[in-house]
């Protein structure tokens, strides 16, 4: 009777499990035809709200939001990201580029290198930016890192873009 009673637990237990990974599975692919990602599940294209226009904002306004949506013209994906803003100039950084689960999870970064057009959405408003990835000023980095410490207590450093594990990138007009 107590191996009878195992097995109904296993099977229990499997079938509990396979029902969890048919949902996550198809939550993922769900949210490739949502509009903008699900937390931090990649979404599909940004393309409600207002699309703003014209000269490159002041971006000090959005200096205390938490995070924005970021999509790529190729391939048209987006995610939620965290948002530095350093001297009145939006930027954007991506850690763990060196880890296993970074390389895994993380490709965006890579594409952005390959080609930088992007669309970001901050508080339901829409602009086509460029993403630039910053590898040489070592006082911008500095500067960067120390706004993502501020506002996030996360312990960057330029040293870290150096070493290839921190991606940073400003966030400019196309």
């Amino acid at each position: 009777m107590p191996l009878r009673s195992g097995t109904r637990l296993l099977k229990g237990l499997a079938g509990a499990i396979g029902v969890a990974l048919v949902a996550v599975v198809a939550l993922v692919v769900g949210a490739r035809f949502a509009d903008g990602p699900l937390a931090i599940i990649p979404g599909g294209p940004l393309e409600s709200g207002d699309r703003v226009t014209g000269p490159e904002p002041d971006w000090t306004f959005a200096r205390d939001i938490m995070d924005m949506e970021v999509q790529l013209l190729e391939p048209p994906r987006s995610r939620t990201t965290w948002l530095q803003v350093y001297d009145k100039k939006l930027y954007i950084v991506s850690g763990y580029m060196s880890s296993t689960l970074g390389k895994i999870w993380k490709q965006w970064p890579a594409q952005a290198v390959e080609d930088g057009r992007a669309v970001i959405r901050i508080d339901g408003k829409r602009y086509e930016r460029q993403l630039v990835r910053i590898l040489d000023d070592r006082p911008l980095l500095e500067a960067i890192a120390a706004e993502v410490n501020r506002k996030y207590g996360a312990g960057l450093s330029a040293d870290m873009a150096a070493s290839g594990n921190t991606w940073f990138f400003a966030v400019g007009p196309r």
